[in-house]
């Protein structure tokens, strides 16, 4: 019986040792987890927004009717004139 007693005990020092607060450990704590949390959140809600933004892009040039008229001509002879406006 002496023998479970100390292995008991030896459970118990090691469970106490896992208890104690190490006072030159450093961590982030609650404040750095609320901190990336924000930052998280921040960056979804910023791609979130881009995304919306970009779907709004419309990434075809509407052809120019006047720039069509007179380009007709300019294609054949291989000239390009610059445009007023």
């Amino acid at each position: 019986m002496p023998d479970m007693s100390a292995s008991a005990s030896l459970a118990m020092t090691h469970l106490v040792t896992l208890a104690e607060l190490d006072e030159d450990k450093v961590t982030p704590g609650v404040l750095g987890f609320i901190v990336f949390a924000v930052m998280a959140l921040a960056v979804w809600g910023l791609m979130k927004s881009m995304n919306r933004h970009m779907g709004k892009v419309d990434f075809k040039e509407a052809p120019d009717p006047e720039a069509e008229a007179s380009g007709k001509a300019d294609r054949t002879s291989g000239r390009v004139e610059p445009q007023q406006g």
